[in-house]
């Protein structure tokens, strides 16, 4: 099922899901429902009671689905610490135990309740070898399937986020030309006039630069992201002078969460280099963060040409897919970044959960 390890040793895997929550728990019971339905239809000419071989199918996988569950659930720890081809075979012995386990324990019973004389109730089995094979053999055919698609699934999912965290930090690395020039000529040119705007200057640009080569995976406080976007906004300012403006309005943001590193001062960036330098008299870019229920909202609004197609340009598109997939690998589902272009205006607005973000600690 799954590739040697290399010559390192082995790694662990991570492929079974965790059936402790509960929506797996959900999931198996609504599976085996639909199981035992069919295979109640399917034997519908064997047994005139179709109600009650819906009931006794059901409530024997219903045994077995849950108890497979829970062991899984008690395994998962240990058996990802070992490579995927050895973990899954240990898990096929666990839930092949389960399955021969219960099959015995229902055999036993029906025994017991029929005493001993076959076919005075038609809920319990009567042939102990036929109905232990067949169990058996279901639950290994199911059994290989499940782990099968698990481990495809979790090999899929894992190749999705290594392509997207590639694609992020290829695109975190990269600082455009011109911002870099343009950053540099205006320290130039106030060495001599402003030494100390040059030199914070120089020392905004070093705190961009190291926060653009950090990991691209790393969380950090969302105060420390707006004040990333602040250093670049005073270095832009310089250069722009009055024809930037940018009012914030982030005071009512929890300052302490966690969230993906970078996911603000490119949208900053995009506003400037797409929006108010294409203006002449330039214009002011609006940023406002504040928290809707459970989720944390912040958009970034700033006025372009109006015959600008300003989400198709590349770079803004690259900007924007970059941070949706941060979004993405950080809260699978939940955050999502919304854009709106009106006439003279563009919106990007960043949309993540409040209630699961990690607090820093105190």
């Amino acid at each position: 099922m799954a590739a040697a390890p290399d010559s390192r040793g082995p790694s662990p895997t991570l492929f079974l899901p965790n059936f402790c929550e509960s929506r797996a728990v959900l999931a198996i019971v609504l599976i085996v429902e639909l199981v035992a339905l069919m295979f109640a239809i399917s034997r519908q000419a064997l047994h005139a009671n179709f109600w009650l071989d819906l009931a006794a199918s059901s409530l024997f996988l219903l045994w077995i689905g849950l108890t497979c569950a829970a062991v899984l659930c008690r395994a998962r720890a240990w058996l990802h610490t070992m490579p995927a081809t050895q973990a899954s075979l240990i898990a096929m012995a666990l839930l092949l135990a389960c399955v021969g386990a219960i099959a015995e324990i229902v055999y036993q019973i029906g025994r017991f309740w029929t005493d001993g004389v076959p076919g005075v109730n038609l809920v319990f089995p009567t042939q102990h070898g036929a109905f232990m094979l067949r169990s058996l053999g279901v639950g290994f055919i199911v059994s290989a399937l499940a782990l099968r698609y698990f481990y495809v699934s979790a090999e899929w999912k894992r190749s999705v986020e290594m392509e997207a965290l590639a694609r992020i930090r290829a695109l975190q690395a990269r600082i455009r030309p011109h911002f870099l020039f343009n950053s540099m000529n205006t320290i130039a040119a106030l060495t001599r006039s402003a030494p100390e705007r040059a030199e914070q200057a120089v020392e905004d640009l070093a705190d961009l630069f190291r926060a653009s080569l950090s990991d691209a995976n790393a969380r950090i406080a969302l105060k420390d992201e707006i004040e990333i976007a602040r250093t670049h906004e005073r270095i832009e300012q310089l250069r722009l002078r009055e024809r930037l403006r940018v009012q914030w309005d982030v005071d009512g943001l929890p300052m302490r969460v966690e969230v993906p590193s970078l996911i603000l001062q490119p949208l900053l960036e995009n506003a400037v280099y797409h929006g108010i330098e294409m203006l002449p008299g330039g214009g002011a870019v609006s940023i406002v963060g504040r928290r809707v229920g459970d989720m944390l909202h912040i958009e970034v609004r700033n006025p372009i040409p109006p015959q600008l197609d300003y989400s198709e340009r590349e770079g803004n598109r690259m900007a924007l897919e970059n941070i949706r997939q941060r979004l993405e690998l950080a809260w699978p589902g939940r955050a999502r970044v919304e854009i709106e272009q009106l006439p003279g205006e563009f919106c990007a607005r960043l949309i993540f959960p409040a209630d699961e973000v990690h607090s820093l600690s105190q």
